[in-house]
């Protein structure tokens, strides 16, 4: 039986006031990233990467303008160590970018990191204790001194190794499990790390404050944040990073708020793989900011190619309703969506707009080589005449008249409908193309030729049924009442003329394919044929034609 009140203790408010953050109403600039994928999420997979693995992913990394790179926990394991080692060794590291590795405040892992360290060109060495009650009273057993202490030998043997080692090297400190420790308490410890690694204009510092287990609402570590940032000694020599977590489903919220409270550095990992829920997603941070106008610092202009390789690298799979990146996150099958956002792509071409308005859709797609046939406007029972008129017109170039496409969407939701199955682009160009398009069966043209007399235009044309066929004289106000007349005779049928549109299909000039559209009535019935060829005359006759030939069929 489930009971809530067991629930809702372990966090705590920050003393006093802490809101400035509710006053701004986004984030102004890009964080510092610091991808952790190769060690936080490395660490949560079901089969953790290879060494050959892990370098792929880094040099994706590299390549999406990660500038900070948490690389493992090179004391844990000999493939976290020889990664390290493989990097470093091979200058693998380039100028512009820093390393970083994780230990924890004991003196064993410590001088192992450094080992694996020796020689790289720019290193952040990441040590941390945890400093919550839960850890304190349950898992270590120590006072708040005790605790306290842990940080201040690790700070002490950093410092001094660092002083020993070849390498360049900066320091973070994190009082794990920030989220279930006193704020008092939390920035007692990181002071007192501070005191010991003394920060100043040429040693900068990062003091991290994870959401190592997601406890409370995003508003209450924004404040927590708030207040640290407020509070820490060496403040403009300090770097306040996040490593928040997803147990809430807030890692994207708590994030969000804690850089508007004053944070300066985001550790998080692309797609939000980590622990349990998995860690901050910096994909869904960095396209938030971008759908802002902000610049995020990070490119990612090509997301099949970034969702590939973490796929391909980490055996998980970007979810399809993963924001801006899962397959399915731009797609509309419902007809009303898909007609507004045709018309808002008309309406911004329209007017030549620049800033992005269209309804359903929070940025343009092709900024991430996402396109509209594939991802945006897709084909099932539900959708509707606008969506399927504005893929086939964008993709192949057939603008049809309003009433085809109606005719067509219904006949497209049929087939899906009966099928079971999504249909793509590529169906609906087939379907057009059988049900309308220069449909040769059961009557066709043989021979057609025009002249001007005193009457009007005078045909001479030749059509076929089968084995049947028949040369008639019309005569007409135009061809295509001369062909009309012709085929009333030949057929039989008698049909009013409704609707007739045309349009150059490709190119310009007489080389361009004219596309006609028609539809004939009889009985009260409607029936609709379409005819492109380079000649616009010989296309109103095809379309004509195939509009008989729906109306025989």
């Amino acid at each position: 039986m489930m009971d809530a009140s067991k629930y809702g203790v372990g966090y705590f408010r920050a003393p006093g006031v802490h809101n400035k953050w509710v006053e701004k109403d986004h984030i102004e600039k890009a964080p510092q990233w610091c991808s952790v994928d190769l060690r936080d999420g490395n660490q949560s997979l079901v089969i953790p990467m290879s060494l050959e693995q892990k370098l792929e992913f880094y040099k994706l990394l590299l390549k999406l303008g990660f500038k900070e790179i948490e690389v493992g926990f090179p004391a844990a394991s000999e493939t976290e160590y020889e990664f390290l080692r493989t990097l470093i060794e091979n200058d693998m590291i380039p100028d512009d970018v820093t390393v970083q590795v994780l230990t924890q405040s004991r003196e064993h892992i410590i001088r192992k990191t450094f080992e694996a360290c020796k020689g790289a060109p720019n290193a952040v060495i990441h040590f941390y204790n945890s400093t919550s009650v839960a850890q304190r009273e349950q898992v270590f057993k120590k006072s708040k001194e005790e605790i306290k202490q842990i940080a201040i030998d690790g700070a002490k043997l950093v410092k001094k190794l660092a002083a020993e080692y070849e390498g360049n090297f900066r320091f973070e400190y994190s009082p794990e499990s920030f989220t279930g420790t006193e704020p008092e308490y939390a920035l007692e410890v990181c002071n007192a790390v501070l005191d010991i690694l003394e920060p100043s204009a040429d040693n900068n510092v990062i003091i991290n404050l994870p959401v190592t287990v997601a406890m409370s609402m995003p508003h209450v570590y924004a404040s927590q944040v708030e207040y640290m940032c407020e509070n820490l000694k060496y403040r403009e020599h300090v770097t306040v990073s996040l490593h928040p977590h997803n147990d809430r489903g807030t890692g994207v919220a708590d994030t969000e708020l804690a850089l508007l409270a004053g944070a300066d550095r985001v550790e998080g990992t692309l797609f939000g793989n980590g622990e349990r829920t998995g860690n901050v997603d910096i994909i869904t941070l960095a396209m938030n900011m971008y759908s802002h106008g902000i610049d995020p610092m990070l490119d990612l202009s090509d997301m099949p190619i970034i969702v590939e390789t973490y796929e391909k690298c980490t055996g998980m799979h970007v979810y399809e309703r993963s924001p801006y990146a899962g397959a399915l996150v731009f797609a509309a099958f419902s007809g009303s969506h898909q007609d507004a956002i045709a018309k808002g792509m008309n309406w911004r071409g329209e007017k030549h707009l620049h800033g992005w308005t269209v309804p359903y859709i929070p940025i343009d797609p092709t900024d991430i080589s996402r396109t509209y046939d594939a991802d945006v406007i897709r084909v099932n029972s539900q959708s509707g005449k606008g969506g399927i008129g504005y893929l086939l017109e964008q993709t192949y170039g057939y603008s049809l008249p309003p009433k085809m496409r109606e005719h067509l969407s219904y006949l497209c939701k049929s087939i899906s409908d009966h099928e079971h199955r999504e249909l793509k682009v590529e169906d609906i160009l087939t379907i057009f193309k059988e049900t309308y398009l220069n449909r040769q069966a059961p009557i066709s043209i043989k021979k057609m030729h025009f002249t001007q007399g005193a009457e009007g235009v005078e045909l001479f044309i030749t059509l076929a049924r089968g084995e049947e066929s028949q040369t008639l004289h019309t005569v007409g106000n135009g061809s295509l009442n001369a062909v009309s007349t012709a085929l009333k005779t030949f057929t039989g049928k008698e049909c009013k003329l409704r609707d007739y549109t045309e349009h150059s299909l490709e190119g310009e000039g007489s080389n361009s394919t004219a596309v006609a559209y028609i539809s004939i009535e009889q009985e009260g019935k409607v029936y609709w044929g379409a005819g492109a060829d380079t000649d616009i005359i010989r296309a109103g006759a095809d379309a004509l034609v195939s509009a008989y030939n729906s109306l025989l069929s």
